[in-house]
């Protein structure tokens, strides 16, 4: 089942004199479950449809239904309430507040539902157990390295239960072991939770972490790739080979 279906979108900068198109008509679906990837070359439009599917940017023109919910047609206040029960999302940038401990970061997106307090803390433990985060719970964030915010970040967005993660370039601040531990962990949780992720990567190794793989370039779908029954290594590699046709995959400005 579809959990997210995408038709035709468009999406343009500027005004009727200078107008940037910079998504060119894209249609894609998602399953429920899924843990897919986006890449393209630097300006292929890539970050820019992470935006406009997870409702932080606007379309100019298209159809975005998230189970089954047509968002194009919520009002602000009920696109807000959208998101905080049914969206996450994993930034480059931790985000975290630094007055805050680990634990109470994670906890953040719970402080607005009205769960009990052990209904939250049996979440915060089942979460920071599986990202192995129960140990440095009351330490703040100057006290933890890079990806152990990353991983922390990665909590807060789970910790909700939500149906979709957004995840934009979330390794990219990492070194390559802390990076494959935290998609390692992403990979756990897709598999066990049934989360779907939405994940948009410059990087071919993060990529061979998903299922799929969709190429963008120039504002459309170029193709794509499922991984199948693919070791992650051969994935890998025909990523490489469509990154190569592609001509390379830098970062978005």
């Amino acid at each position: 089942m579809n959990i997210l279906e995408a038709t035709q979108i468009h999406k343009s900068y500027g005004n009727k004199f200078n107008k940037q198109a910079v998504l060119k008509g894209i249609d894609l679906a998602i399953e429920s479950g899924e843990f897919v990837s986006i890449m393209g070359p630097s300006g292929s439009g890539k970050t820019t449809l992470l935006n406009v599917l997870s409702s932080i940017d606007k379309l100019s023109q298209g159809s975005i239904k998230i189970e089954g919910k047509e968002m194009t047609k919520l009002k602000e206040r009920q696109l807000a309430e959208f998101r905080k029960q049914h969206l996450g999302f994993i930034f480059q940038e931790y985000n975290l507040l630094d007055t805050l401990t680990v634990k109470e970061n994670i906890l953040l997106p719970l402080s607005i539902m009205g769960l009990s307090k052990k209904e939250a803390q049996n979440r915060f433990q089942s979460i920071a157990t599986e990202l192995g985060l129960t140990s440095i719970a009351n330490h703040y964030p100057s006290q933890i390295s890079g990806g152990q915010k990353q991983r922390t970040s990665a909590a807060r967005a789970f910790i909700h239960q939500p149906s979709i993660i957004f995840a934009d370039e979330p390794t990219g601040a990492l070194d390559s072991k802390s990076a494959s531990d935290l998609l390692d962990k992403l990979g756990q949780l897709n598999q066990n939770r049934q989360t779907t992720i939405v994940m948009v990567t410059h990087d071919m190794t993060a990529a061979s972490f998903s299922k799929r793989v969709i190429f963008i370039k120039d504002g459309r779908v170029y193709t794509q790739l499922n991984k199948g029954d693919q070791s992650r290594n051969d994935f890998y590699q025909d990523i490489m080979k469509t990154q190569a046709v592609l001509g390379g995959v830098h970062h978005d400005a």
